[in-house]
């Protein structure tokens, strides 16, 4: 009878992620959406979901903690985060020797851009490594490949029935991969994968069946690719939604707008901290998705909410954008006061509308008008502000 074999899976998510950027981007992209989804969230669940592998460790970057933390996964088999290190082939040692406590049999290697290895392309992994050292997923070279050493001549061609597409996950057994990395460790140079670590190391690695859905997110253009492949015909549709808000005046020394606080001679009168800048942002938001206002959602009736930061308003509003698979395209406010002078401010405010919405500032655009000394707002009794909103969701229709 065939002892079970202990496997373990260490995600290498320790990567800044930076050619994967889309307009300035700052969100490294193991932590971006995709489809509504973190993509770390999605590598993750793919081998948890596997009843076969017992232990997931996830290797980070010293500062994604915070990120990671966010994205709230939990399950018995899944272990803390390992930091990892300066090079790719550095985090995977440090996931290895994390490992070693444990005594796995058998290790696979994936990367977290890889969200779309499925039961039976890591099952095959799996398998091969009962008669083999390590196992590789491939995929056939389909493109004739040119050789040039300068760019710009061509020396030869390469035979392409030869040639295939390395993936991962990678199979290894843990005590030989983990002898390979530390001593590969001591050589001048770094390695592109584990499956070449291995084969440096004289181990024999056998091909097994890759996918051509198994994509790696490198560039920007691959996220679209991705999202169409998970949301199928249910095509991204733009909806727009504008909000509007008003405040009188109250006795106080600063007033709350867009996020920041700004010193005036006196306050906003509201339940909240009456932020109106972000109380219109919140029913933009709501009426893109068609979701009511802010009443509906934080009734001022409800003692709960006094005195509360309008933050929380807008962080609710944006969860419920990610929570149908959509995203936030651009935001847009206009502050109407004759003071106090919101120039000065724009730049914070854009920075906090970013940060409590996921998206970078540069689609946040924060204006600001008087009413030349006419009505309630030239006679200076209170702000209003205008928002606009534009999100894209997937279609239901």
């Amino acid at each position: 009878m065939a002892v079970a074999q202990r496997i373990a899976v260490i995600i290498v998510a320790a990567g800044k992620g930076e050619r994967a950027s889309r307009d300035g981007d700052p969100e490294p992209k193991q932590y971006r959406l995709l489809a509504g989804k973190p993509v770390l969230s999605r590598t993750v669940e793919a081998f948890l979901a596997i009843d076969a592998i017992d232990h997931v460790v996830p290797v980070i970057h010293a500062d994604h903690q915070q990120r990671y933390a966010r994205l709230a996964l939990g399950h018995d088999r899944l272990h803390p985060p390992v930091i990892g290190g300066a090079t790719r082939q550095a985090s995977v040692r440090a996931g290895l020797e994390a490992l070693a406590p444990l005594r796995p049999d058998i290790v696979l290697i994936q990367d977290a851009a890889r969200p779309f290895a499925d039961a039976e392309l890591i099952g095959g992994v799996i398998a091969a490594l009962e008669s083999a050292q390590a196992s590789l997923p491939v995929t056939p070279v389909t493109d004739t490949i040119k050789r040039s050493s300068d760019g710009r001549l061509v020396e030869r061609t390469e035979d392409r029935q030869t040639l295939f597409a390395a993936q991962t996950p990678q199979g290894f057994r843990f005590p030989q991969i983990l002898s390979a990395h530390l001593r590969a460790a001591r050589l001048p140079r770094e390695f592109t994968d584990d499956a070449a670590i291995a084969e440096w190391a004289g181990l024999d690695v056998v091909l097994t069946p890759g996918s051509l859905r198994n994509i790696k997110l490198t560039m920007p253009g691959d996220f679209e690719r991705a999202e169409r492949m998970i949301l199928g015909d249910r095509r991204m549709e733009t909806r727009i939604g504008t909000g509007y808000d008003v405040h009188p005046f109250d006795d106080g020394q600063s007033v709350w707008l867009a996020g920041v606080e700004i010193a005036h001679t006196r306050k906003l009168k509201g339940h909240s901290d009456a932020d109106v800048a972000l109380h219109a942002l919140c029913d933009a938001i709501y009426g893109a998705l068609g979701e009511g206002d802010i009443g509906h959602h934080f009734p001022p009736s409800d003692m709960k909410w006094k005195g509360a930061a309008s933050r929380i308003f807008l962080e609710h509003a944006a969860g419920l954008v990610a929570a149908r698979g959509g995203r936030i395209v651009n935001l847009d406010i206009t502050i109407v006061a004759e003071a106090p002078r919101i120039g000065a401010h724009v730049p914070a405010m854009r920075d906090v509308i970013g940060a409590i919405c996921g998206i970078n500032p540069s689609r946040v655009a924060v204006k600001a008008t008087t009413n030349e000394k006419i009505g309630f707002v030239g006679r200076e009794e209170g702000i209003c502000a205008i928002a606009s909103a534009s999100v894209e969701l997937p279609r239901q229709d």
